[in-house]
């Protein structure tokens, strides 16, 4: 009896040891699988019919901005753009993955037709200050730093020249993590840039510019963003 009883408790510790091995697998699976539905869940920041969440940095200038056939556009690429308009998001990011398509037409005649992607930027004196994706002939790829420093650094199209359709839709990715900012442009990549000063803001709002100069028109469509 003395056998029988020892070696039924030796079983019920081993199955009682095997339980919680499998139970503790489960949690841990369980934990890595909430983290990664975490990291990877993406929001749209455009409804497709209206521009709510954003706003124009000048009230004035909202007339430049519209939703035409689930496209985000700004100008109409017949009327001369006066002077830069952009239109921001109401929420601000930090670390973050965004895409969109987009397309930038105009007749280069008549002036400088060009765009860009804000990104943690700040509005200000009414002025958005922060970094910039830069979208436009001479400027494809550039990382520029509107109303602070100017250009940080050149877009690298070495690969891009061959894929790049100027006048058509691209892809554009912004993905920012700490101070480490990386882009690409038809999921090529064509900059990377280290950010040095801890003073320069590390959140901020997303935004759209259409530049001044010509006859122009920005169209931007499927708008995420994943905050990682």
């Amino acid at each position: 009896m003395k056998k029988h009883s020892t070696k039924s408790y030796l079983s019920k510790k081993v199955l009682s040891y095997f339980s919680f091995r499998i139970w503790l697998l489960g949690a841990l699976i369980f934990t890595l699988s909430c983290s990664a539905q975490k990291a990877n869940f993406s929001t749209s920041l455009f409804d497709g019919t209206t521009l709510n969440g954003w706003k124009t940095v000048k009230e004035e200038n909202a007339k430049f901005w519209s939703v035409k056939d689930s496209v985000i556009t700004g100008g109409d690429g017949v009327t001369k753009i006066p002077t830069n308009t952009y239109l921001h998001t109401t929420k601000s990011f930090g670390d973050f993955e965004f895409r969109a398509l987009f397309r930038l037409t105009g007749d280069h005649s008549t002036g400088l037709i060009n765009s860009g992607i804000q990104y943690r930027s700040i509005i200000k004196d009414n002025k958005i200050i922060g970094y910039q994706a830069d979208i436009g002939k001479g400027y494809w790829g550039d990382i520029y730093d509107e109303h602070r420093r100017a250009k940080l650094l050149g877009g690298d199209l070495s690969t891009l020249k061959h894929i790049l359709n100027e006048d058509g839709w691209n892809s554009y990715i912004v993905r920012c993590i700490g101070n480490k900012h990386v882009t690409y442009i038809n999921g090529i990549k064509t900059a990377e840039y280290i950010e040095k000063d801890p003073n320069i803001p590390s959140k901020g709002v997303i935004g759209i510019q259409l530049h001044s100069g010509g006859n122009a028109k920005v169209e931007f469509k499927h708008i995420t963003i994943t905050e990682l």
